[in-house]
């Protein structure tokens, strides 16, 4: 396991969040003109699918506008196409025969593919908020189709392709992993390799690249921690902000850790953080003119906040798109 460290001056909160009345952001986009898209149940992204719910979770933006947004129902998935106008088409309802189940993140490439997860086949999901749970998976969506390119995962959540285009990263978020596949000529995958393993109150899910070549990881934040943590390209990590009130609590990360340990997490471990500003930690997007703007969504957080970070993060394959 790579040893988390602290940066000694964590950075401020911006003073003035973005939007108001959110209600479960989970993840967000940024675009060259200063747009920011966030996949929430209202009042911003929505899916309505055949029963009638709507539970976004990822999203991504297209080039004609459009966006692609997974769906992340109790018991049902899928990926549907938005159009500005709002109209909604399922785009990816099955994979390998199979309806797909509760689906979490969607990512464009720049070859033009899309990478899609899932994070658990277990029903109810919360079964999957366990160490042993290794039945997450991947998908590629080209010209030729979509196939499981990664299977046998620990809840997988965003992936990253890295700027070489050589690699995939993936955060496996009950596994406590990052890892990264390499990425062949035909889209298919190597062997998977873990970039690094996560201690105590860190749960990664949303996951970026800035141009020093770190990973930004962010953990879960539902659990415990509200953190971000960079990633270097050996594994090392620094916990770069943190925000738990007063500070990190050793009683209550005890408390989940010791769920966690014998498979007993729930939702009552998710979603009791304790906080000052911050909300549950679910994506970063690089903003601004600069891309050093980190905007965040929290998932039990009704707005968006915003962090000045050191470096650059790599121009997403949407940043030209409006």
């Amino acid at each position: 396991m790579n040893a988390a460290v602290r940066r000694p001056d964590p950075p401020a909160l911006g003073d003035v969040p973005f939007g108001s009345g959110l209600v479960r952001p989970e993840c967000v986009l940024a675009t060259r003109a200063g747009d920011l898209f966030t996949a929430a149940r209202r009042p911003c992204i929505a899916v309505r699918v055949p029963t009638g719910r709507r539970k976004p979770n990822g999203i991504a933006l297209r080039a004609d506008g459009s966006f692609l947004v997974t769906h992340l129902g109790a018991t049902e998935g899928g990926v549907f196409q938005l159009t500005r106008s709002g109209i909604v088409t399922p785009w990816l309802r099955r994979i390998d025969g199979l309806d797909l189940p509760p689906t979490n993140s969607v990512l464009l490439d720049a070859a033009g593919g899309a990478w899609v997860t899932v994070s658990a086949r277990l029903q109810p999901r919360a079964l999957g908020y366990r160490r042993s749970c290794a039945d997450g998976f991947t998908v590629r969506v080209d010209a030729r189709g979509a196939g499981t390119v990664a299977d046998g995962l620990g809840y997988t959540t965003e992936v990253a392709m890295h700027p070489s285009g050589r690699w995939l990263y993936v955060n496996q978020t009950f596994s406590r992993r990052l890892s990264r596949f390499a990425v062949r000529a035909d889209g298919s995958l190597g062997a998977k390799e873990v970039v690094c393993e996560f201690g105590p109150g860190s749960f990664p899910d949303g996951l970026a690249f800035d141009e020093a070549v770190h990973a930004w990881v962010v953990s879960i934040a539902s659990i415990v921690s509200n953190r971000l943590i960079r990633v270097a390209p050996d594994g090392s990590q620094t916990v770069w902000l943190e925000d738990a009130e007063p500070e990190p609590e050793p009683e209550h990360q005890a408390w989940v850790e010791a769920a966690f340990d014998t498979g007993q997490v729930d939702r009552r471990h998710r979603d009791g953080i304790r906080s000052r500003r911050l909300r549950n930690i679910s994506s970063i997007a690089f903003a601004g003119a600069d891309r050093r703007t980190g905007v965040l969504d929290c998932l039990l957080g009704d707005r968006l906040e915003s962090v000045r970070l050191p470096a650059a993060g790599v121009a997403p394959t949407h940043w030209e798109w409006t």
